[in-house]
């Protein structure tokens, strides 16, 4: 193996070692306690080398937020294999907050303001992708055109948020936070048909 290979391979798995020990100090003690020195600790490396790879512990926490939305996107695209349209949204909604419930350090961080929004906004983008084209499903399956359709996207990832977050913070059990995310996004689901249904036209016209 030519030696720059082999040197590109060691500095990438000394990379996934750093990720890991920050994610299980993450997952277990909150980010509060989610240092550089600590994870150099964890990890038998001296801090410098950890700088190597993560100028600072935005850094590093950044790179959490993206393993974080890349984990999530693995699970929405599961949904997308649901041959019935309201069964993925209800899915998606389940997933979500189940995916609050069983990572509450970093779900809390994956919406942190202490992370630039412009660059949550860029991690999170893949998994948004994805429930726009569960949203353009749907839509199409009812024939309901919305008016504005970032705004319901924004609609539904928001009350998702907001319903996870009940389950993070512990106001209410998992559980139930899964069940209340599915009732809420059947009622707005439920709300754009009979809007389009009343109007006896797609909603947009």
């Amino acid at each position: 193996m030519p030696t720059s290979t082999r040197r590109a391979r060691e500095r990438a798995n000394t990379r996934e070692r750093i990720i890991r020990a920050a994610l299980h100090v993450l997952e277990t003690e909150g980010i509060a306690a989610l240092t550089i020195r600590r994870i150099a600790t964890d990890v038998e490396y001296s801090a410098p080398v950890v700088y190597q790879h993560f100028a600072n512990k935005d850094a590093l926490v950044l790179e959490l937020v993206a393993y974080g939305h890349h984990l999530m996107l693995t699970e929405f695209r599961q949904t997308v294999q649901e041959s019935d349209a309201d069964r993925r949204m209800t899915r998606i909604a389940s997933q979500y907050v189940r995916f609050a419930g069983e990572h509450p350090h970093l779900f809390q961080v994956m919406n942190d303001p202490v992370v630039d929004a412009e660059e949550r906004r860029r991690v999170a983008e893949p998994a948004i992708d994805v429930l726009k084209e569960l949203l353009t499903f749907w839509s199409a399956a009812h024939d309901v055109v919305l008016a504005d359709f970032d705004q319901a996207c924004e609609i539904l990832w928001g009350t998702l948020y907001g319903i996870a977050s009940l389950s993070y913070l512990g106001n209410v059990g998992s559980d139930r936070a899964r069940r209340l995310a599915e009732q809420a996004l059947r009622a707005i689901l439920l709300g754009w048909q009979t809007e389009a249904l009343a109007n006896g036209r797609p909603a947009s016209s």
